[in-house]
């Protein structure tokens, strides 16, 4: 077999690992989803070698998803990070076979504390099986590994199975993209969601017209906006928009008589504003559905703000 066959053959074996989970989700799944959801405290996840890293991304998974969670290395509660565990915890344990010693070791002081434990492992007679409060089976038939012993295939599922356990709870916590961004503030979809449109919008050098305005003047107030619009006034009032559009159509439809006509002629008599506190996502949402490039920001007394266009949401 060539490299490319080897990956392709690994991709096959991994994705059908993944696939074989789904017979196994039982009884013991929805037990452990409702553990987590109703944890007063925080998730704990812990796990030695390759589960040990599966289970570091699954804490990070979780906490970002709204579950505080964290992981621990089961070595390290020898040493002192005991500490960190409390009443009102929980612990989710994650093993290949089940009886990894250094985590066997760890499970009398769990259980000591009265904390339930959520057991993860591709063996459901495991010792680790027997003392969870609730199992989820993990067991793939053979590892994607050539040589059937570097864990590739049984990571991939624990990892899967750990994301099936966030799903659910977003599902069940009604999770939402706003909620998302909060723990996600640097990212592109917290910036999108957490920004407003007075942080984005223009400010200066509006392109305010008086609807009595002959059209010919008005194309050049609006040229020198470049903003591709027009926005007409009266006593500090917004009644109308007119856009390059509008004045496309009016001077095909008008030709030499387009200079008699003024702005109020063509405008837009209800154009589409919004709040300063308005989140770029929903702007984006309305620019979709109309079909517009730009909304205009208004106070309460729909006095002019700002604009907000479609490259002001690109951010």
């Amino acid at each position: 077999m060539t490299a490319r066959e080897y990956a392709i053959q690994c991709i096959k074996d991994e994705a059908q690992a993944v696939m074989g989970l789904i017979p196994q989700i039982d009884d013991s799944f929805d037990e452990a989803v409702e553990l987590i959801y109703h944890c007063k405290g925080k998730v704990i996840v812990t796990g030695v070698g390759k589960s040990g890293h599966i289970g570091a991304k699954i804490a990070a998974t979780l906490s970002s998803t709204g579950t505080p969670s964290f992981f621990i290395n089961p070595l390290d509660v020898f040493h002192g990070d005991l500490g960190v565990m409390a009443q009102g915890d929980v612990v989710l344990a994650i093993s290949n076979s089940g009886q990894t010693d250094e985590l066997l070791r760890f499970i009398p002081m769990v259980l000591h504390m009265q904390i339930p434990i959520i057991g993860m492992s591709g063996n459901p007679e495991s010792l680790l099986a027997k003392y969870s409060t609730c199992h989820l089976n993990v067991s793939v038939e053979k590892e994607a590994c050539p040589l059937n012993l570097a864990p590739t295939s049984s990571t991939m599922a624990q990892l899967a199975m750990g994301d099936a356990l966030a799903v659910a709870l977003i599902e069940k916590r009604n999770f939402q993209p706003r909620d998302f961004a909060q723990y996600h503030p640097g990212g592109e979809l917290g910036k999108r969601l957490l920004t407003t449109a007075q942080d984005v919008m223009r400010t200066e050098d509006m392109p305010v017209l008086p609807p009595d305005m002959r059209l010919g003047e008005a194309i050049i107030l609006v040229s020198k906006g470049k903003l591709g619009l027009g926005v007409a006034e009266t006593d500090g009032q917004i009644v109308g928009l007119i856009t390059d559009g509008d004045i496309r159509r009016a001077t095909e439809k008008w030709q030499a008589e387009f200079f008699d006509h003024t702005v109020s002629d063509i405008m837009t008599r209800t154009p589409k504003t919004v709040k300063p506190n308005t989140k770029i996502t929903e702007i984006q949402q309305i620019m979709n559905r109309y079909k517009i490039h730009s909304v205009l920001v208004t106070d309460d007394d729909r006095h002019l703000l700002g604009v907000v266009d479609h490259y002001s949401c690109m951010i």
